[in-house]
């Protein structure tokens, strides 16, 4: 994966150090990762082959003098925020913006919608120079080809159907006198392993001392053969649907090919329906809208356990102590809290299996078919974003295709009498409600959960209030108890944890009496006054043992921290954490924890305080204070720290800031900076999704300052897949890639600062596990070799010419076309750090050109079902600039129009003729 590391000359004085390679054994750094690196190593170098075409390999385009001039009308009127011809047979619903156009969604003969793009063409770079009406001048060729791009089927999360369980196991444990914890049920099959190991984690130390505990651990399973067989089957159907794609597009396809494959689909059970909507649609859906898994194996099973204490005094200790807990392969675990409750309670009354049964039933009748899949870069964008009303469009479909179904099954279930009489059937999930046309609101969309709207028109399906959650109900024993899932998990988040707790909790007592550290090259990277959230940040992303400790606090506060530690360090990024983070464990296990490398483990007992040697880095939560290990291994030299030092002695004395008190002061790493702004936040109450947004980008950020490092000292980079940067660009403004620095000054500053913690986290789990997931995400990135974080970030940080301005702006204007694309530059230019603003800014550039063009890009953001969000929160002064532009274009048309002797009715009778 990463590419080979070029010679130096012969007159430095030291060597490149070699650039560690991808394929480098995982198993001696992670003894319970699964052995990928060979698939990895394959799925890079496909990635790497699957370039996007240059525009010199485009045809030539055709001058003006070969357009007619109703073909200028109709492509400078597509543009049009008022031009909206209307014709037979389309059927559309709009949504209100904040402007003029307006977001239409066709509902297909199979129940999915998509945004209809318009013919955006750019100019090549090599064309004739714009006259004054360059917004009406055919553009010579199109960037993309959107028909290479086809709609996503859009799909659910959990279909109906489905035989996959949301919980797997149900297990209930007790404590007994004599024989300590037992394993009493285990529905509706035993788990396989250590039975007394685990009846221990589910009744935790002291647990008797409190009347209700939670607790959450983790179970390795290993993938079954049927499973396995399953996925092998599912990857060569995929891979020969591509190839089918391939040929069919290249047009050579034959008879006998075509009967060969009508046989491989009946093989696979298709029907000619499924195969058509099989060929038809995205054959990389499936790989966009999942989360890469970087080659750590098969999923956990996340287990949540509540315990509860009965006093009863005619048992021997007063007490009867039992355990329940859920199974499940669903990082949102916490949903199942109220009906643990439910169950546990009614498992003390009658503690017999059919008590598991009935919860076990409950749970897994659960309907979540409502909630749509979105792909990987759907899901940046929501969890960063505040806006409830994020993708509410894909809901709404969602509901369209399920009413579309249920017609569907109405037409086959009843007679032909009977369909001539209002509808009225059973929905399967809402137990009993009855389904009819579902209300609409003012702007045509289907109604909003909890409004009044929704509540008159009793209807039972509704988009949820917050497209950040799905709301779904459990029937448990008649009840109905309310479930909020949520659409968008982040890697590495499991369960209902805070970081803004975790920040408070160790920043407060920084505060009153800063802890002063001993220094290690490795966690002190702001000197020994380094804010103890960075230490602990420091700590993960360097692989350190790291143990939180809660004496006398209950084992579920503590498992909250572990987990909220393990997102923190992760931001949504990285992987490696929760597989080997252990939530809750006692003493009796350290001889295996002790066997796992970077462990993050929580425990109550404070006789792992008085052993250092088992630990890195100690966090107390009852003290809010974190301690380095007296018995800690110190960061050993390595290649890339001598060569960066050796090469560039102006900084050298920067890379040992670590130790001196006035490493905070110059802040050369930016962390001082970045806690101050972090509390800043927490203490004005900006929320945990805030929160979580900005830890994603500082460990975001780390990635890119560490990828530019290894270009520097290695000659290359693992942490990048895309072009070559001695290759021409095929237009100026695409040139370069990479995190943006002001000037060349604070670039070495920086990555002076970060050496260390750079050096630290490349042998990490976590590291290889990020290289094998930029290849799987640059496999469906729609941009190859373009890197639009890095020309936004030209954008905001440094002082440009007119003309670089007017390079990137118009190749951000000549790339960004399709859904998937905008998606990408919505991901870069967050609404938390000013959205579209810098993009805007190009609506008051001093070149016509650009303002067209960044005017035409604006108005398809706005377009975007996310897009419109980030249009809406632009300023009124961009808006206006924006309208002004619009009307210079159609004044400008319509005078063209006149002196030909046309009216746009007349282009709009021809161009439908």
């Amino acid at each position: 994966m990463a590419a080979p590391s070029p010679q130096l000359p012969s007159s430095s004085s030291m060597p490149r150090p070699e650039l560690l390679r991808s394929g480098t054994d995982l198993a001696s750094i992670n003894s319970t990762a699964t052995s990928s690196s060979t698939s990895a190593s394959n799925s890079v170098s496909a990635a790497a082959t699957a370039r996007r075409t240059s525009l010199s390999s485009f045809p030539p385009a055709r001058s003006e003098s070969q357009l007619s001039l109703s073909q200028l009308v109709m492509r400078g009127a597509a543009r049009s925020p008022n031009f909206q011809p209307q014709t037979a047979g389309m059927h559309s619903h709009s949504h209100g913006h904040g402007h003029n156009s307006s977001i239409s969604h066709s509902i297909g003969s199979h129940g999915h919608s998509y945004s209809q793009p318009h013919g955006f063409d750019v100019f090549d770079s090599g064309s004739k120079p714009a006259s004054q009406h360059s917004s009406l001048e055919p553009p010579a060729r199109r960037y993309n080809n959107m028909d290479s791009y086809p709609p996503r089927r859009l799909k659910s999360q959990y279909p109906r159907g489905s035989t996959e369980n949301h919980v797997e196991y149900i297990l209930v444990a007790s404590f007994d006198i004599d024989r300590g914890p037992v394993m009493e049920h285990q529905y509706p099959v035993a788990i396989t392993g250590d039975e007394h190991m685990l009846a221990e984690l589910m009744l935790p130390d002291q647990a008797h001392m409190r009347n209700q505990d939670w607790t959450i651990f983790f179970l390795h399973k290993d993938i079954s053969q049927e499973e396995e067989e399953a996925e092998k089957k599912a990857k060569e159907r995929r891979r020969r649907r591509r190839q089918r794609r391939r040929i069919r597009a290249a047009g050579i396809i034959s008879e006998e090919d075509e009967d060969a494959n009508q046989d491989e689909d009946d093989e696979d059970g298709l029907d000619d329906e499924e195969d058509y909507d099989e060929d038809n649609y995205d054959d990389d859906s499936d790989e966009s809208e999942t989360e890469p898994e970087g080659g750590e194996g098969p999923p956990l099973i996340y287990v949540l356990n509540l315990v509860n204490t009965k006093q009863d005094k005619t048992v021997r200790r007063g007490a009867v102590v039992k355990a329940m807990s859920i199974c499940t392969r669903h990082p949102f675990l916490h949903i199942y809290k109220p009906l643990l409750l439910l169950a546990l309670e009614e498992y003390f009354k009658s503690p017999v299996p059919e008590t598991l049964a009935l919860l076990y039933d409950a749970v897994n009748a659960m309907d979540l078919s409502l909630m749509p899949r979105l792909t990987v870069m759907e899901r940046h964008l929501l969890q960063a974003s505040d806006n409830k009303d994020l993708f509410v469009e894909k809901f709404e479909q969602m509901i369209q295709m399920r009413m579309a179904e249920d017609r569907r099954q109405q037409q086959q279930n009843y007679p032909q009498q009977q369909q001539q009489q209002t509808p009225q059937l059973m929905s399967p999930d809402m137990s009993g409600d009855v389904l009819s046309t579902p209300p609409r609101t003012a702007n045509g969309g289907v109604s909003r959960a909890g409004t009044k709207a929704s509540l008159e028109g009793s209807t039972a399906y509704s988009v949820p209030r917050d497209t950040h959650e799905f709301e779904s109900k459990v029937m448990y024993k008649g009840i109905p108890i309310p479930i909020k899932v949520p659409v968008a998990m982040m890697p590495e988040s499991v369960g209902d944890f805070s970081i803004v707790k975790l920040i408070q909790n160790f920043s407060a007592v920084h505060a009153k009496s800063p802890t002063t550290y001993v220094p290690h090259a490795h966690l002190t990277t702001s000197g020994p006054n380094t804010h103890p959230i960075i230490v602990l940040a420091n700590a993960l992303l360097t692989q350190k043992r790291v143990i939180f400790l809660g004496h006398n606090m209950p084992s579920g506060d503590v498992a909250e921290a572990v987990l909220a530690a393990c997102a923190l360090a992760s931001g949504g990024v990285l992987r490696g954490f929760t597989r080997h983070a252990f939530p809750y464990t006692d003493l009796t296990k350290i001889d295996d924890l002790l066997n796992v490398p970077g462990f993050i483990a929580g425990v109550t007992n404070p006789t792992f305080e008085m052993h250092p040697e088992w630990w890195d880095v100690l966090c107390d939560l009852p003290s809010g204070k974190i301690k380095i290990s007296s018995k800690i291994e110190p960061a050993a030299a390595t290649e890339g720290h001598l060569y960066f030092q050796q090469h560039n002695p102006a900084y050298a004395p920067l890379i040992n800031h670590y130790q001196t008190t006035a490493s905070a002061v110059n802040d050369y790493t930016g962390d001082v900076a970045f806690m101050n702004e972090m509390l800043k936040a927490v203490n004005s109450r900006a929320g945990e999704r805030a929160v979580r947004a900005k830890w994603r980008e500082w460990v975001g950020k780390f990635t890119r300052i560490a990828a530019a490092f290894e270009e520097a000292v290695y000659g290359a980079s693992a942490l990048y897949i895309g072009g070559d940067d001695n290759e021409p660009p095929a237009m100026p403004g695409l040139g370069g890639h990479g995190y943006v620095w002001a000037d060349e000054v604070s670039k070495y500053k920086e990555m002076a600062g970060n050496v260390m913690r750079i050096e630290g986290w490349r042998n990490t789990r976590s590291y290889y596990s990020f290289i094998q997931d930029l290849a799987q995400l640059y496999a469906v990135r729609p941009l190859k070799n373009i890197d639009l974080h890095h020309m936004h970030d030209r954008l905001r940080t440094q002082r440009l010419t007119p003309s670089q301005s007017k390079d990137l702006y118009l190749a951000f204007a000549k790339t960004i076309f399709t859904y998937d694309e905008i998606c990408l530059l919505l991901s870069v230019a967050p609404e938390s750090h000013a959205g579209l603003f810098y993009l805007a800014l190009g609506l008051f550039h001093k070149d016509r050109d650009v303002r067209t063009r960044m005017a035409d890009l604006l108005e398809r953001i706005s377009e975007h079902e996310a897009g419109r969000h980030w249009w809406a929160a632009l300023g009124r002064f961009e808006k206006l600039a924006f309208q002004r532009i619009k009307r210079e274009q159609e004044a400008e048309m319509r005078a063209r129009l006149e002196k030909e002797g046309l009216t746009p009715d007349m282009i709009l009778e021809r161009r439908i003729s």
